[in-house]
């Protein structure tokens, strides 16, 4: 009986023994790979289930975790993957395998004033993650999106250094506002429409609104969609240090072919002698010549350009940080023209308790350009034109080494041709700007699913323009400006944010807010001409003979808004959301301050019906409708009340500064609407292996602001009205597969999207021009807006072949026998039929080669650079060789070129405008990662060396450098495909490294 007890004594000492040992923290280690390739993955997420302790994976994959018990749940996650849930068991190893998340449909994407699974979207939205931002070095970031996402338009303005981008999403929607979407980095609304601050390597992914649905929660600035930036954010885990370094050769795409010398002497001669004169060049002259002198060999050069970028981020659970510096140094293809950027980053978040969270990020950018982008130009009055037009003939020096004068080399030349190297060295153009951005947030979590978020940011830009002509230029006294730019922009928004699951079908999420924004700019310059020295150039405005005049200017606007958003999912089928927004701003008049704009959208997830959801081939499909409307701002500030304007008047034989009412007539004016209807489907094939995206939208926009003649002797020459309405509507498709899935991969993305644009209602249906083609040989306008048409068409003469003696002939439309402004029609449309981008990326082991291609169909371009340099046959201009070879004679009646006479008169016509439809070979890279594990490299977590090509083959009828390009382009601009001797684009080599410590 007694060893009996003494057993059961024993037994339920050893049973208390077990359970305090289960009650025992334990250390678990293991190590954390991909599910196929067995690879290492580093960063993963490691926690413990309904604790607040985790950690990460380190470089080579593993982890050491310490779990409050051995019955404890960990959760392992890491984006793209699918996340698991492993119960611990009393192991204290535990070796984990993740497979790749295919459907994504967890991913979750930023959206205005939150996020939302990719799954649970109602709105038309395009992200574009990384890899694919970073994929090659670009001045922009908005480069990255060219081809990316379906229905953005990337235009280039110039191949320049720096230059200028135009975005157009979903076409064009106002005449008088701005064109350009609106730039939210980090959850700052920008005042900028170009986000130069930032440089690729520093984005995590970029979001483009599209729809109503998904812009209407940004009311007045959202009627051109919204392009939502993150910025890399800080991990909770072991410190990561990643760099990335890449060195480029660019060069010219392609070279002009113009006539040589003997050519070029023969050619004007024949000039000569049609028109009765005497030859310029004897038989001996011409045949001594050769090729003559190369002057695009002259001012093109192999450029260098480099990236250098280095991110430091890291933390724990309570605080994370990403910091990060970059360098980007770009040396133009034109000789004395460079972009310089060197950048700051840092992005802070720190959970102060349970309940307090706080966020701070700060961006300082300073950005140094030298321009040599003297577009335009006329008969080689700019380094562009002057390098086209040189005559081959002729060299740039003269035997004693000084500048040879071209205006005076020969009787027959332009008086206005100026020896390119004047230019180049003996004239600068430097802007040196600076840019800050820095926003900080505290969110207060006072209950489960409630949020209130307090943030604040400051915008700030510096920009300082410094122009000056030596004296050694040629006719020059020497001549100096400076400008000086600043603007400020102050933020302040506050929201409340509520999320709540009821009976685990219900989901509801929620947002309101009140926002304040303002905006201040002012500007300042200073000039002189005649100086002594060129020692100065623009630090001593003060030692000109004679100073300029100078100006300033201030400008201050507000904005303050309401805002709200529901969001309300019933299992995960039938998706609502709703938002409305409020916008009152300065800008407008009383009684119209105030603009409203409410949106909808349902969406039906198809496939998560009985009926569809045990599918073999469908695993997702989504169903979608959307409506709302936007607005645009669209004015100056004080384009509402009465300006006076200062001046200058002369009393007997006094000078008196005066104020009088400016030449605008102030409106009664309100809000351009925008008003957009979609429908879209999402689908997934095969788990997702292959993905469509279908969206159809109907855009119009209404109450259009623009500029109104007044009739003469009225006191005022104009007035602004809403006058207007424009329709945009059109498809977009995007696709991704993955073709191939085995030890070889094969992804493959494409998109298309067709755009039409129509101009519903002008002012009293009167036409509206823009775009004017200025040289001097012809001047008018080139662009033109009237109803029924596409905006910004080429209206221009028709030619009818040539008469007898070789000029051209324009067709007479009306009949009257009189060619004059009666006579002119459509002759082109810059709008292209669709815009298209294809992605292909193959993997084997640590090979990836990437290859994307971009194009534009349908779109012309007006080539006003050519009417100098094929026409204008009078000033010793150089010409392309077919002016040379395919020219107007009695035996050639049918050439492209009319006869070589300098009496010839020209309009502007259909001869110059040339389709600009082109396929380009955007990117091709070839990327090895070192296999760092079968090496033995433990203090490196990934290492990868590429090289790759941009632009290395463009297809394309355009007869000069480049289809891509825009001279007049701008946010607001009417004068749209025009190329005006505009800046080429480059094509690069680049060699670079990716490393990871």
């Amino acid at each position: 009986m007694q060893s009996k007890l003494q057993c059961l004594v024993l037994m339920g000492l050893l049973s208390l023994v077990s359970v305090a040992v289960q009650s025992q923290s334990i250390t678990l280690t293991g190590k954390v790979v991909t599910g196929d390739s067995r690879v290492a993955l580093p960063g993963v997420n490691v926690s413990v289930e309904g604790t607040n302790t985790g950690t990460s994976t380190d470089a080579n994959g593993t982890y050491r975790l310490n779990l409050p018990s051995g019955n404890s749940t960990v959760v392992f996650s890491y984006i793209g993957y699918v996340t698991q849930r492993v119960e611990v068991g009393g192991r204290t190893q535990l070796d984990v395998s993740l497979e790749e998340d295919n459907k994504s449909l967890n991913e979750v994407v930023v959206v205005g004033y939150g996020t939302v699974r990719k799954s649970d979207l109602t709105g038309s939205l395009a992200s574009v993650k990384a890899k694919d931002i970073n994929a090659f070095p670009a001045t922009n970031v908005l480069q990255a999106l060219s081809g990316r996402a379906p229905g953005v338009q990337v235009i280039q303005n110039t191949g320049a250094p720096g230059a200028a981008v135009s975005v157009r999403i979903r076409g064009t929607n106002s005449v008088q506002g701005s064109n350009e979407p609106l730039y939210v980095i980090d959850g700052f609304p920008t005042s900028g429409s170009n986000p130069t601050v930032l440089n690729n390597s520093d984005i995590e992914s970029i979001e483009i609104l599209k729809d109503a649905s998904a812009t209407a929660i940004y009311g007045s600035r959202g009627a051109n969609g919204v392009v939502l930036i993150t910025t890399r954010q800080g991990k909770a885990g072991q410190m990561r240090v990643d760099y990335e370094g890449s060195y480029s050769v660019q060069s010219l795409r392609k070279k002009l072919d113009l006539m040589n010398a003997r050519e070029y002497a023969t050619f004007y001669n024949e000039q000569a002698a049609n028109d009765r004169l005497a030859p310029y060049f004897t038989q001996a002259q011409i045949d001594s010549f050769g090729e003559g002198f190369d002057w695009q060999n002259l001012i093109f050069r192999k450029a260098p350009m480099q990236t250098h970028n280095l991110t430091v981020s890291g933390g724990n659970e309570k605080t994370r940080f990403s910091v990060g510096g970059s360098i980007f140094n770009q040396d133009g293809i034109l000789i004395n023209s460079d972009y310089k950027r060197y950048s700051l980053r840092a992005n802070v978040t720190s959970d102060i308790s349970k309940k307090f969270n706080l966020t701070y990020g700060a961006t300082l950018t300073k950005i140094q350009t030298s321009r040599q982008n003297n577009g335009g130009g006329n008969r080689g009055g700019s380094l562009i034109s002057a390098a086209i037009s040189a005559p081959p003939t002729l060299t740039p020096y003269n035997d004693d080494g000084t500048y040879r004068v071209l205006a005076t080399a020969y009787p027959f030349i332009s008086n206005v041709l100026i020896n390119p190297l004047n230019y180049i060295y003996q004239q600068t153009d430097r802007i040196d700007a600076n840019r800050v951005l820095a926003n900080a947030a505290l969110t207060f979590k006072p209950v489960d699913g409630l949020s209130i978020k307090l943030s604040g940011g400051i915008e700030n830009s510096d920009d300082r323009s410094d122009f000056y002509t030596s004296t050694q230029f040629i006719n020059s006294q020497g001549s100096a400006s400076v400008s000086s730019t600043r603007g400020t922009s102050l933020l302040s928004e506050n929201t409340i944010s509520y999320i709540k699951t009821l009976a685990q079908k219900h989901s509801i999420s929620a947002v309101v807010g009140l926002t304040y924004q303002d905006f201040l700019n002012t500007s300042l310059g200073g000039s002189g001409n005649g100086f002594l020295s060129n020692v100065t150039e623009t630090a001593n405005l003060g030692s000109a003979n004679t100073p300029g005049i100078p100006s300033s200017g201030y400008s201050f606007a507000t904005l303050l808004s309401y805002l709200g958003r529901v969001n309300y999912s019933y299992d995960n089928k039938y998706l609502l959301t709703a938002s409305f927004r409020a916008d009152g701003s300065s800008r407008y008049s009383e009684g119209n301050k105030w603009g409203y704009f409410p949106s909808g959208a349902l969406a039906w997830r198809v496939s998560e019906e009985d009926f569809l959801k045990s599918s073999a081939y469908i695993s997702d499909l989504k169903v979608r409708a959307s409506w709302g409307r936007t607005g645009s701002q669209a004015i100056n500030p004080y384009a509402t009340l009465n300006n006076l304007l200062a001046g200058k008047t002369v009393f007997d034989d006094a000078l008196y500064n005066t104020f009088a009412p400016g030449t605008v007539l102030p409106g009664n004016l309100k809000w351009e609407t925008t008003e957009q209807t979609d429908f879209g489907i999402d689908a997934g094939f095969l788990n997702n292996r292959y993905r469509l995206t279908l969206d159809y939208y109907i855009k119009n926009t209404y109450d259009l602001l623009n500029t109104v003649q007044l009739p003469v002797g009225f006191g005022f020459t104009s007035t602004i009205q809403n006058v207007g309405e424009i329709q945009n509507k059109g498809l977009e498709v995007a696709l991704d597969a993955r073709v191939i899935d085995k030890a070889f991969k094969w992804d493959l993305s494409g998109n298309i999207a067709f755009n039409r644009n129509r101009v519903i209602k002008l002012y009293g249906g009167k036409d509206i021009l823009g775009g004017n083609v200025g040289v001097t040989l012809i001047s008018d306008a080139a662009n033109l807006l009237r109803e029924g048409q596409p905006m910004s068409v080429f209206f221009g003469y028709l030619e009818n072949g040539y008469n007898e003696q070789g000029r051209v002939v324009y067709q007479d439309l009306n009949g009257d026998k009189v060619i004059n402004q009666l006579d002119k029609a459509i002759i082109g449309n810059p709008n292209p039929d669709f815009i298209y981008g294809l992605n292909s990326t193959m993997s084997f082991k640590g090979l990836e080669l990437t290859m994307f291609w971009q194009g534009s169909q349908g779109n012309d371009l007006l080539n006003v650079s050519s009417i100098n340099n094929t026409l204008d046959y009078g000033f010793g201009l150089n010409m392309p060789r077919e002016v040379f070879t395919n020219h107007w004679t009695p035996d050639q009646p049918n050439a492209k070129y009319p006869v070589i006479s300098r009496s010839n008169t020209y309009n502007y016509s259909n001869r110059l405008v040339e389709d600009g439809s082109f396929l380009r070979l955007r990117n091709i890279q070839l990327a090895y990662n070192l296999p760092l594990q079968q090496w033995g490299v433990s203090w490196m977590r990934n290492a990868q060396i590429y090289a790759s090509g941009q632009n290395l083959l463009t297809f394309t009828r355009y007869s000069w450098w480049d289809p891509e390009t825009n001279s007049q382009g701008g946010a607001n601009s009417i004068g749209q495909g025009i190329d005006h001797y505009s800046y080429p684009t480059s094509k690069a080599v680049t060699f670079g490294l990716r490393v990871g410590f």
